[in-house]
């Protein structure tokens, strides 16, 4: 006798508060680490981008290291292995310091490879103007590079709001993933939970994308938006 699956979707109403409280975790994590990924990103990608000495040679060991390593053996070593160091974090600490390092490595190259996409004759006429080098980066190679770093930057805001879900199961911090889990665990309701986790990852991703994309358009530079505006309809989307 073939055996049919029984769904229940009210079980997923009645049980919100997890869901709630896992993705308020998710969103908390996600904004420190991506906010903080820009920072480091772009002083780290400056740095590199301009040959600053000792501090570009210590970012591209960062780079490196963080690039090659697997996030989860870098999120053991915040919570576990720090503490023999004398530096002990709580899960969301260690969750945001975590995605902000792997986060912040990526970006490097990001901002990096986009302020060394600016023509040096900018950079060589805002100095012959007058400007000096902080000048000349912040009205010149800043507003035009990372204007440039930004596609590259948007997947990286992204791959960072869904690596929180190996934050979990990694020192059990509250996210949504193991909150989920933690639901399936006691009840046994895997399709119900996965499909609506699955569908909540897809609308913040989106709306993430969407979001920044939208920011890309209104500071994209003017002959980009003049070439979208002259593409055929398919080529623009």
């Amino acid at each position: 006798m073939a055996l049919v699956a029984t769904f229940d979707w009210s079980f997923l109403w009645e049980n919100r508060d997890f869901f709630i409280e896992g993705l308020e975790n998710t969103l908390k994590v996600s904004a420190i680490a991506i906010a903080g990924s820009f920072v480091v990103g772009l002083a780290l990608g400056a740095a590199r981008a301009h040959r600053v000495p000792v501090v570009s040679q210590l970012a591209a060991v960062y780079v490196e290291v963080i690039r090659n390593t697997p996030l989860l053996v870098q999120i053991f070593f915040i919570f576990f292995g720090l503490p023999q160091f004398g530096i002990r974090l709580e899960p969301f600490d260690s969750a945001w310091v975590s995605l902000t390092i792997w986060g912040g490595a990526f970006n490097t190259e990001n901002f990096r490879a986009g302020f060394e996409a600016v023509p040096i004759r900018y950079r060589e006429g805002a100095l012959a103007l007058g400007f000096g080098p902080i000048a000349a980066f912040l009205n010149i190679t800043l507003p035009i590079g990372g204007r440039i770093a930004l596609p590259s930057s948007i997947n990286t805001y992204v791959s960072v709001l869904k690596n929180t879900a190996v934050l979990g199961p990694a020192i059990g911090f509250a996210e949504l993933t193991n909150e989920a889990y933690r639901l399936g665990s006691d009840t046994f309701r895997y399709v119900e939970i996965y499909t609506l986790l699955a569908v909540i990852y897809l609308v913040i991703v989106w709306a993430l994308s969407a979001l920044i994309r939208a920011v890309e358009a209104h500071l994209a530079l003017p002959e980009d938006r003049r070439a979208r505006r002259r593409a055929p309809i398919g080529e623009a989307a």
